[in-house]
């Protein structure tokens, strides 16, 4: 049985292809995190931004239980890649565009 398709979720952040990574340590020697476009928006409708879950998702279109799990995984992500000298690799997979 495979996955259900992921519902379409609103996100305004345009970042792809776009790497954070430790200074001095060249690419190649740097272990990837991908970060998802869904993971990078809720991080700052809920951090920077101060908005709850519950209208993070409202603003995505998406439940404030989906909002909850892609952030918890998000945050674990950007936590991981800071303590562990990663690189953070904003991808586009995780939202579909706005039409």
């Amino acid at each position: 049985m495979s996955p259900r398709c992921k519902k379409p979720r609103s996100c305004e952040c345009s970042v792809k292809g776009r790497v954070f990574k430790p200074a001095g340590i060249p690419m190649r020697q740097t272990e990837e995190i991908e970060l998802f476009r869904d993971e990078l928006e809720t991080l700052k409708l809920c951090d920077k931004d101060g908005l709850t879950q519950q209208d993070a998702g409202l603003k995505m279109g998406i439940s404030r239980g989906t909002v909850q799990r892609i952030l918890a995984s998000a945050r674990n992500k950007v936590a991981t890649a800071l303590s562990e000298c990663r690189a953070l690799v904003l991808e586009e997979i995780s939202c579909k565009e706005e039409e």
